[in-house]
């Protein structure tokens, strides 16, 4: 017992919020009377939230750099969501042809702002502030303060569109294709943490007791599965909800698993240091707005086509809630400390409370209050539990 509280005590900032996003969920559940864990519901979840996700992984990276945040984010999926407009509709691009212009343009806005930001040395606030007026102006002056819509329905499959039953279910059962990977995600999860926890002991390295790695194994996996029987329940797996996943997957093991990797937390927490023993801090932070830029312009996309229109007031706040899902997330506002599964999980927080309140009618004013105060809650845990430390 005493060893799971000392481990619950060092993961206190992974494990906290959680907890604190299955209480909000249990919470809504009762008062909204089943309604927000219907397998529709929790579709839609993905879906409306689709792009906070996306941007919360890139903006994870600046952050861990140092506190460095970008708040052009969402000017810039405005933009995307323009190009996108004048390539598809506009000039009659190819799809493909399209989508690539999309992110290299996306690419080109990162590799602008991550020049003043890590070579200039101007503040990354001040940077992308001016970028967030920058490309919020090119935006209503590609549009002429129109909406450009509708998209063709390939584009549309981008946010809307279902991966096919492989295994062609009648309708009413469990989608196929859904339960297959829901049970392929808990065999793999169950497999690397075995081989990490045996690696880790194999190397000297301190490793949970096994009761608690075993209920963490049960719990991960109950959670995957759940997921997936909810989504297979509906219309099975959103395409949007494979490319978060890949994402994820992608993101995560480049954070914990790769050298440049370790770059991004060794910056963040002491960047003197990180010089001195041969890190070159200026390309990490180059590098970190540069992936920023690219993923704005998925999320940009990707929002673009759920909303089916490229809209002048399209990405309004978005820069927020990907910076509030990784503070909430467990993100220290110092840098350093961080990743993408809390900030995943500060997401789908930021998410449920959103879609509790509306399906309970409380108005956008009392939901951004809310917000405040859960974001304003979440640091404020993170400075009293690193002034505790010392």
């Amino acid at each position: 017992m005493e060893n799971i509280k000392n481990l619950f005590k060092k993961n206190i900032r992974q494990y906290a919020m959680l907890i604190a996003l299955v209480f909000i969920m249990l919470l809504f559940q009762i008062l909204t009377h089943g309604i927000l864990l219907v397998p529709m519901n929790v579709t839609n979840l993905i879906l409306q939230n689709a792009y906070v996700f996306i941007l919360a992984i890139g903006m994870t990276l600046c952050i861990l750099t140092g506190g460095n945040i970008d708040l052009s984010v969402g000017s810039v999926v405005a933009f995307i969501g323009a190009l996108c407009g004048n390539f598809i509709i506009t000039m009659n691009l190819p799809l493909g042809l399209s989508l690539v212009f999309a992110i290299l343009i996306g690419m080109i806005i990162g590799i602008w702002q991550g020049f003043w930001i890590a070579y200039i040395r101007i503040p990354a606030f001040i940077v992308t502030l001016a970028g967030q007026l920058l490309f919020r102006g090119l935006t209503l002056f590609m549009l002429k303060g129109l909406t450009l819509g509708p998209f063709p329905e390939a584009f549309q499959r981008i946010s809307s569109g279902f991966v096919p039953d492989i295994l062609g279910a009648p309708k009413g059962a469990l989608n196929g294709t859904a339960m297959i990977v829901g049970v392929l995600l808990t065999a793999a999860y169950i497999f690397s943490q075995i081989r990490r926890r045996a690696a880790h002991r194999r190397n000297g390295f301190e490793v949970a007791p096994l009761a608690a790695f075993i209920a963490q194994i049960v719990l991960v996996s109950a959670a995957i599965l759940l997921i997936t029987i909810w989504l297979a329940q509906y219309k099975g797996l959103p395409v949007i909800f494979i490319i978060i996943g890949i994402l994820i997957l992608a993101y995560s093991f480049f954070t914990m698993n790769t050298v440049p990797g370790r770059y991004l937390y060794a910056m963040g927490g002491n960047e003197k240091a990180a010089q001195l023993s041969g890190i070159n801090t200026n390309k990490v932070l180059f590098l970190a707005y540069v992936n920023m830029g690219v993923l704005a312009a998925v999320a940009g996309m990707a929002f673009t086509s759920r909303l089916n229109a490229a809209s002048p007031q399209s990405g309004g706040n978005f820069e927020l809630d990907a910076i509030a899902a990784c503070f909430i997330g467990g993100a220290s506002a110092y840098g350093g400390v961080g990743t993408i599964i809390g900030a995943i999980i500060g997401a789908l927080v930021m998410g449920v409370l959103n879609n509790g309140m509306s399906i309970l009618g409380m108005g956008s004013d009392v939901q951004m209050i809310v917000k405040g105060l859960v974001l304003l809650l979440a640091v404020a845990f993170d400075v009293l539990s690193k002034k505790k430390a010392r």
